[in-house]
């Protein structure tokens, strides 16, 4: 048995649920609970899904950083999973079975591969064209709501803001932008997850062949034209992922740190100071990155079993009480809500700016917005993975819906790029008598700026 050198246990713990309400409304008690054992231990991630959870920062570091003792391939590792003792319809089994074609769950050279092609594109966005697209997306949203006075700023505001923004940059016709959010939010709900992703894998085949004949300016067309030569099933794959490791936990990032602004603990933070806060405390996703050791392993002497998962938790990581008398000298990046070694989240820095722009929006668009409950009072979602809000209401000062028009009289001829510039959608005939289809948050907002 391989030993992997970290703080001793203590004692063997019972197997701590991580699902339900009270884990959504405490996670740092059990947590806590957890750590006194040892660098990690048994959990259900949710009934019926074992799983080891590793809390101390040291031991996380270690093994994402390991290679050759552990591997991401649930597809071939994951024992439970191969032996049918999961089961099919666990909410948690989406974010854990492998999609061949995700850079997520590979190793070695398919992992370098797919990797590459994500990265690269990424490398690609500009910064200050992103910024201007969040700009005109906030703009729209906040007149959605801005005459009424009262807002939920996850559900109105952040959630929309990321789906919308993410049709952009993927460069979704109007019906697929509108099934594709539709459908990841269905995924996300847990509400027919099995139908969404079959809807979602479809749209997501139909932008694809839409894309290889007439390529844009957006992710899946550089995708597409990167010299990985990634087949249909890879974008497919790797287009989920990025949607999936884009839009929630973008979404729960603004959220996080708007709760955090508007707190009595935040109320005299810069934005970016928020944000790393939230990134060290509230980390909107707490767990995951699950590894399968290729052999029996000892890490600081709790003992893992081969082939089982193991989660690595950001958050009870960045609340590692040995961190406590360095946190003052560790550099901002030093927490590991973006992951670390070679599955690190690439997409860190065009996040943070999404998140900041956003924020830096409705901040200035309502300035004397305020929470409309105590903070203490607010319920979070339950599940293993994310620390995300239900719902984030406030109060402000009424002002018009002026913001499209004025975007939209800033936005002309001398300054086009600032337009989101999308491929028509194929005209789809439709049945005598048949009503039309109502149109989504993309296809309405396209028709909003179509000039």
């Amino acid at each position: 048995m391989d030993s992997i050198p970290v703080a001793a246990p203590h004692g063997s713990p019972a197997r701590c649920p991580m699902h339900g309400l009270d884990f959504a409304a405490d996670p740092n008690q059990i947590y806590d609970r957890l750590r006194a054992h040892g660098p990690a231990a048994p959990v259900e991630l949710a009934p019926g899904v074992d799983a080891t959870l590793v809390t101390n920062h040291e031991a996380a570091l270690r093994v994402l950083q390991n290679t050759t003792l552990f591997s991401r391939d649930s597809s071939t590792y994951w024992a439970a999973l191969l032996e049918g003792r999961v089961p099919l319809d666990t909410p948690v089994l989406p974010m854990m079975a492998a999609r061949p074609g995700n850079c997520l769950f590979t190793d070695g050279a398919a992992h370098k591969r797919l990797r590459t092609a994500v990265s690269e594109s990424l490398a690609r966005l500009n910064m200050s064209r992103l910024r201007r697209d969040v700009d005109l997306i906030g703009d729209y949203l906040i007149d959605q709501f801005s005459e009424r006075g009262t807002a939920d700023l996850l559900n109105d505001y952040a959630r929309i803001l990321a789906l919308l923004l993410f049709n952009k940059l993927f460069g979704c016709p109007a019906d697929i932008g509108d099934t594709l959010a539709t459908s990841m939010a269905a995924i996300f709900d847990g509400k027919d997850a099995l139908r969404a992703n079959e809807d979602l894998t479809a749209c997501l085949l139909e932008l694809i062949a839409i894309k290889r004949r007439q390529p844009g300016d957006d992710m899946t067309s550089w995708l597409i034209q990167h010299p990985a030569g990634l087949t249909d099933a890879e974008l497919t794959d790797q287009l989920v992922m990025l949607m999936g490791a884009g839009v929630e936990p973008e979404r729960n990032l603004i959220g996080n740190t708007l709760l955090l602004l508007l707190s009595d603990q935040g109320a005299n933070m810069l934005i970016e100071e928020a944000l790393d806060n939230v990134l060290w405390n509230h980390t909107p996703i707490a767990n995951y990155a699950t590894h399968y050791p290729l052999k029996d392993i000892d890490l600081g002497g709790v003992p893992v079993d081969a082939h089982t998962p193991l989660v690595i938790s950001f958050a009870a990581a960045n609340s590692d009480p040995a961190l406590t008398s360095a946190r003052q000298s560790l550099s901002k990046g030093a927490h590991l809500a973006w992951g670390a070694g070679e599955h690190a989240c690439p997409a860190k820095s065009p996040a943070q700016v999404i998140a900041v722009t956003a924020i830096e929006k409705i901040l200035n668009a309502l300035p004397d917005l305020k929470l409309a409950v105590p903070a203490e009072s607010l319920q979070w979602r339950p599940g293993p993975f994310h620390r995300a809000l239900v719902t984030l209401p406030v109060y402000f000062t009424p002002t018009p819906a002026s913001r499209v028009a004025a975007a939209l009289n800033a936005t002309d001829s001398r300054n086009p790029a600032a337009l989101p510039a999308q491929t028509p959608a194929p005209a789809m005939p439709r049945a005598e008598g048949k009503p039309a289809k109502k149109k989504g948050f993309w296809s309405t907002f396209l028709d909003t700026f179509r000039l």
